[in-house]
């Protein structure tokens, strides 16, 4: 009988059913035995034996006796198992040798690659996702003890990728990784992201909301910082200059300390929330801000902020947007007024 491939190994396995146990106990208490003495004690058929001789045989727990083909003998199933893995272990071997040889003669570009590209100073721009993906990963596996993450945009999430987050936050927090992230308010009323701060939070992460954000930001061990690009595209912005590190975990320790824990927008009350979002929409239309720049500012679609701040404009009685503001700081809808942080590009 040749030796099978790794795949082969499985098959054999996976294909064993619930009888081959019965046949395999009887031969092995029998030492020897054929299809038909097989047959009769288990009352079987015989075409039913032979199948079940041909399975445990593949799996190598039956050995046809050298002399005698039609007899088969039981071995343990440590001694199965040592030659079905010794396959696998050769092809696992190889695939590791071609690792090695990949990461070998690829390695040898990376001089020329950074001679092109080099860092200014402590600053390293990232052109691609595939790079931005790479670099992230393996600050991830390399992160000893904290992370700090911002993410804006609070209805824009799918289940795909927070289910992606979530096995990469899980594999930190099992290591004993501290992870604390801020979403915007508007998150608390997202399904998936419900769900993803539930079962991470149970691992031992911490999110908190706040209806304002500085902007994307994750930084491992106030050490490495990650921020978007300008210009629209996936890349990112690598920083290794500590005293820019940490000014950006100043500004990320400022809105945790204003921002409250995440609860879904149903258990605060969709009423105190939507009071919520309604005043700081009146504070930025009197500061004279942009449709644009309040959507982005709390996570929200244009159209959802253009609709807000349509609403807001019939309950005061304002004709402008500047008048909505203006009117609202008159009656004291505003409430305290709050320092802006400084803005991170």
């Amino acid at each position: 009988m040749g030796v099978l491939g790794s795949g082969g190994s499985a098959e054999a396995v996976r294909g064993l059913a619930d009888t081959d146990m019965a046949v395999y106990g009887w031969v092995l208490e029998h030492r020897r035995a054929d299809a038909s003495a097989i047959a009769t004690a288990t009352g079987m058929s015989p075409e039913e034996a032979v199948r079940s001789t041909e399975r445990l045989l593949a799996a190598r727990l039956l050995h046809t006796v050298p002399d005698d083909p039609q007899l088969v003998f039981a071995v343990s199933p440590e001694t199965a198992t040592a030659q079905l893995a010794a396959p696998v272990e050769a092809e696992i071997r190889r695939q590791q040798d071609s690792l090695a040889e990949i990461r070998r003669e690829l390695d040898r570009f990376s001089a020329r690659y950074h001679r092109s590209h080099p860092p200014a100073g402590m600053i390293e721009v990232l052109e691609n996702v595939q790079d931005v993906r790479s670099t992230l990963n393996q600050a991830s596996d390399r992160c000893r003890h904290e992370v700090l993450s911002s993410q804006p945009g609070g209805g824009a999430r799918v289940p795909a990728a927070m289910e992606e987050a979530l096995a990469r936050d899980r594999a930190m927090l099992e290591r004993g990784i501290r992870l604390r992230t801020l979403y915007h308010h508007t998150a608390r009323f997202n399904g998936p992201s419900q769900a993803y701060v539930a079962e991470a939070s149970a691992l031992g992460g911490s999110y908190r909301t706040a209806h304002e954000l500085f902007g994307r930001l994750i930084v491992f061990d106030r050490e490495l910082a990650f921020l978007p690009v300008q210009d629209g595209s996936w890349g990112a912005v690598v920083i290794r200059e500590q005293s820019t590190v940490g000014y950006l975990c100043e500004v990320f320790e400022q809105t945790w300390d204003r921002a409250t824990p995440f609860v879904d927008a149903a258990t605060q009350g969709l009423e105190e929330v939507s009071r919520e979002i309604d005043r700081t929409i009146l504070r930025l239309l009197a500061e004279g801000h942009k449709d644009e720049t309040i959507a982005r500012r709390l996570g929200m679609s244009l159209r959802t902020a253009r609709r807000h701040i349509a609403d807001i404009m019939e309950e005061v009685g304002a004709a402008s947007r500047f008048q909505a503001g203006v009117r609202a700081a008159a009656l004291g809808l505003l409430g305290p007024e709050v320092q802006d942080l400084p803005a991170v590009p």
